[in-house]
């Protein structure tokens, strides 16, 4: 039985991984050559998402539309996704940074 869970959660986020596009926005901005775009990605996207949220919520407060619900928390989640990843680019740029000062002649 944990075997097929773990199998059957694999495959869904296999499938999450690839057929997502703020899933794969984000993998694209972790590779090396395009963490410099994070930070201007981020600064744009979250309070695009936020705004986007904040619609659905006033949206979904309206009778017969609950379902909207569901919507404001995807776009919620997509907001913290590219959030995060503006925190975490600025360590991942410094250690690339200091690996190329400590070995200058590999980068």
């Amino acid at each position: 039985m944990l075997t097929t869970l773990w199998y059957l959660s694999t495959a869904i986020r296999g499938y999450l991984r690839f057929y997502m596009p703020t899933n794969r926005a984000v993998d694209w901005l972790r590779t090396p050559r395009r963490l410099k775009w994070a930070i201007p990605v981020a600064l744009i996207a979250t309070p695009v998402y936020l705004g986007l949220t904040a619609l659905a919520i006033a949206f979904a407060a309206r009778p017969d539309l609950g379902w909207l619900n569901v919507l404001a928390f995807l776009l919620f989640w997509n907001a913290m996704k590219f959030a995060w990843m503006a925190v975490l680019s600025v360590p991942l740029m410094l250690a690339r940074v200091l690996g190329r000062v400590a070995r200058p002649g590999l980068a």
